[in-house]
């Protein structure tokens, strides 16, 4: 706690003043955290001042909120150039990132717990940006963005997350979420330069050689890179604690149907619910799983006994396949090449279609998706129409994304599709 106000006070978080008449201050908590390394050991353990956002007032403590995070794709995508590509991986984190946001509007804050003022009539008045107000994010995404531009990197059109600097052979790529940010390229000389600069603006920490980001463990091999969500599926195992059952083969069982009203409720909605998001959150490196999560989301508003059932069992194949993840090689292939289908009518509430595909960038997965169709299709073709319509969408934004990455030309791009209604012999 006395580290996170030494940060606040030599930041100019606040000033100390007298609350004007009409304004009303907010109140803020303390937040205690853990924080583990990839192997489950303790690296460090944080305090955190924390505003209450829910006691802000729309027009009056704050207007715009919304700030971008990276795609997962696009992280998926850098990593597979920067390892054909034989590009080295660094990865950094902010210290106290959201406290480098100004504000631009006026808030007052009741002092914190552990704070003692000389008059307690006295309120602060916040200069930057807190955890847990609405618009810190904002504001921390624009300041970064402006730091960046200073430094001649451009904000790309197709990630506003993602910023790059290219000047002659050197080519330099950096990739924000929040305050962790991966960087990577071919010229080392930019890149430390760039750590140096972001330090003595934000005092950051280097950790090094990308291995634990977003909670995805980076594993690199002689051939290539794999990713994988390992301690994750593990914690999940530990908090559901179901170490009896045996795994199951299948994410699903073959030829499940289930209706939104079938069998009994289930006594734990949120039980069913956090279930499903953190097996949401392994899909980021399990392909395999992205169907079964979309299917079992359906059910999330009023689950039942039977979609609990079926939950479980998506579980169980976690249970005994929890090491599995993607492999990114290293090889010269540049080449991408894309698979869809669709499941017509496989809604038996709605009679909607499931669209999935998936996309291998020269032989390492970088996109995939399953997901259900906004209308009802009519016909097998027209349901297969939309998700090739799906696909070469996604196509053609990552095609312009690798063109950033710098990757050699990819087109044209084979989609392969097995309805022989809507297959044409020439690629897309």
């Amino acid at each position: 706690m006395q580290k996170e106000f030494d940060a606040l006070e030599a930041n100019h978080t606040w000033t100390i003043t007298s609350l004007p008449a009409g304004k009303k201050p907010i109140k803020s908590k303390w937040v205690y955290k853990v924080k583990y390394r990839a192997d489950g050991t303790v690296e460090r353990c944080k305090a955190r001042l924390v505003v209450r956002g829910n006691t802000q007032q729309a027009g009056i403590d704050y207007t715009e909120t919304f700030s971008p995070v990276v795609k997962m794709t696009t992280i998926r995508s850098l990593i597979a150039t920067a390892t054909k590509m034989h590009w080295s991986l660094h990865q950094l984190n902010v210290n106290n990132a959201f406290l480098h946001g100004d504000l631009d509007e006026e808030i007052y804050m009741q002092p914190p717990a552990g704070m003692i003022l000389d008059d307690p009539s006295k309120v602060l008045k916040l200069q930057k940006s807190l955890y847990g107000l609405k618009q810190t994010s904002r504001q921390w995404y624009e300041n970064l963005s402006d730091v960046l531009k200073s430094k001649g990197y451009i904000r790309s059109s197709n990630d506003h997350s993602l910023f790059s600097k290219q000047m002659g052979d050197s080519i330099v790529h950096v990739v924000v979420y929040v305050d962790d940010i991966l960087l990577t390229g071919n010229d080392e000389t930019e890149m430390q330069a760039l750590k140096s600069f972001l330090h003595s603006t934000f005092q950051i920490k280097d950790l090094g050689s990308l291995n634990y980001f977003l909670g995805i463990e980076i594993l690199k091999v002689p051939n290539g890179i794999i990713m994988t969500q390992r301690k994750l599926a593990h914690d999940l195992l530990e908090e559901f604690k179901d170490f009896d059952s045996s795994a199951t083969l299948c994410p699903l069982p073959p030829n499940l149907q289930l209706l939104q009203d079938t069998g009994p409720l289930f006594h734990d909605p949120l039980q069913y619910r956090r279930l499903i998001g953190k097996l949401n959150y392994l899909t980021h490196t399990r392909s395999d799983m992205a169907f079964a999560v979309q299917f079992l989301s359906q059910f999330m508003k009023e689950p039942h006994i039977p979609h609990w059932e079926a939950a479980l069992h998506t579980f169980h194949y976690v249970k005994g396949t929890y090491t599995q993840g993607i492999f990114f090689n290293n090889s010269p292939d540049f080449q991408v090449e894309a698979f869809c289908d669709s499941d017509w009518a496989a809604c038996p509430n709605t009679r909607k279609s499931v669209t999935g595909y998936f996309i291998l960038f020269g032989g390492s997965p970088i996109s995939w998706k399953s997901k259900k169709q906004a209308t009802v299709s009519l016909s097998l073709a027209e349901a297969e129409y939309r998700s090739m319509r799906r696909v070469t969408a996604e196509l053609t934004w990552l095609t312009r994304l690798l063109h950033e990455f710098s990757a050699p030309s990819i087109l044209p791009i084979p989609l392969k599709c097995d309805s022989q209604a809507v297959t044409t012999p020439d690629p897309i």
